[in-house]
């Protein structure tokens, strides 16, 4: 079974998209990066990191930079979901490394597809 790791500092978005995506998936969730990258150095290795943008100690935007520098994790595809729908945020995340953006509120089958497709172009 795929991996999954849900990043967002909602509960309730947590909740949402776990009990979504747990159908297909496993999933592990972080309430913000710090935790993220924790969850990441003692084993979890997801196929999928999908994250939100704004949250405490280590933003969305910080997260992906992180593990985009990193030797051990960089292959790891981001998807980042943010209400923020301004193209120069979009830009610099995808600069910095995200794989695909998903502006606030989402359709969570539009999401799951979107998944699915990176996962489909990691395995090539």
């Amino acid at each position: 079974m795929k991996k999954i790791m849900i990043v967002d500092d909602k509960r309730e978005m947590r909740s949402l998209l776990s009990a979504f995506l747990s159908k297909k998936y496993e999933i592990k969730t972080a309430e913000n990066g710090l935790i993220a990258l924790s969850l990441l150095q003692n084993g979890f290795e997801p196929d999928v990191i999908v994250s939100d943008l704004n949250m405490p100690e280590v933003d969305g935007l910080a997260l992906v930079s992180q593990l985009k520098k990193s030797g051990a994790f960089s292959h790891i595809p981001i998807i980042i979901l943010s209400s923020i729908d301004k193209s120069s945020k979009r830009i610099e995340l995808m600069k910095e490394g995200a794989n695909d953006f998903l502006i606030k509120p989402f359709n969570p089958e539009e999401l799951e597809i979107r998944i699915e497709n990176l996962l489909r172009i990691v395995s090539i």
